[in-house]
């Protein structure tokens, strides 16, 4: 996870990075977001199950925070992503 924004108000960044980087460093890909000030927990996460899917089937590993997001949101976002818009 990335962070990004001010004091008191961080905002999180889901990412690919390769392991010999700084956590901060440069991106292979952003995956998804995390926003802890949001009031509805539902929409605090958001994830690109597909991408995420690619990243580990290529070695990736999650940290741990990433780890729990995956488990309790990612069949949301799978669900979601099946579905056809229109």
């Amino acid at each position: 996870m990335k962070q990004f924004g001010r004091h008191r108000r961080q905002f999180f960044r889901i990412v690919a990075i390769d392991k010999s980087k700084a956590r901060d460093g440069d991106v292979l890909e952003v995956l998804g977001t995390y926003d802890p000030a949001l009031k509805d927990k539902e929409s605090r996460v958001i994830l690109r199950p597909a991408r995420i899917k690619h990243w580990i089937s290529k070695g990736a590993k999650a940290s741990s925070h990433v780890a729990i997001f995956l488990k309790k949101y990612m069949e949301k976002f799978e669900k979601a992503e099946a579905q056809p818009t229109g």
